[in-house]
């Protein structure tokens, strides 16, 4: 199971990183959030993936799983969405203002 996890991560931090390289707003844009979901998976897999343990202490159960890097996870989870609503209307405005998605580096410097 660990190894699945840790395959995932990297495998999704992988096509971020691709994506954020790319020459286009969209997968930009797509880019970022694949970053933040390896990182979510990431801080959530740091908890110790136990499945059937309840998240709070009980002296009835056999063990608890950590509910912190769940908390952080949503957090985490909120704030990404936020960040990428953000960016999609800024990349938006860009394209309605210029009329192309692409991302050029070497523009015209006035």
């Amino acid at each position: 199971m660990e190894l699945l996890v840790a395959m995932a991560v990297g495998l999704m931090t992988a096509v971020g990183i691709y994506l954020i390289l790319r020459l286009r707003t969209f997968p930009v844009i797509v880019g970022l959030a694949m970053l933040s979901y390896a990182c979510n998976v990431f801080i959530f897999a740091s908890g110790r993936i136990v499945a059937g343990l309840p998240p709070i202490l009980s002296p009835d159960a056999a063990g608890y799983t950590d509910p912190l890097p769940q908390a952080l996870v949503l957090t985490a989870i909120v704030i990404s969405f936020g960040m990428t609503a953000v960016i999609v209307m800024m990349a938006l405005g860009a394209f309605l203002e210029a009329g192309d998605d692409r991302i050029d580096l070497e523009g015209d410097a006035e």
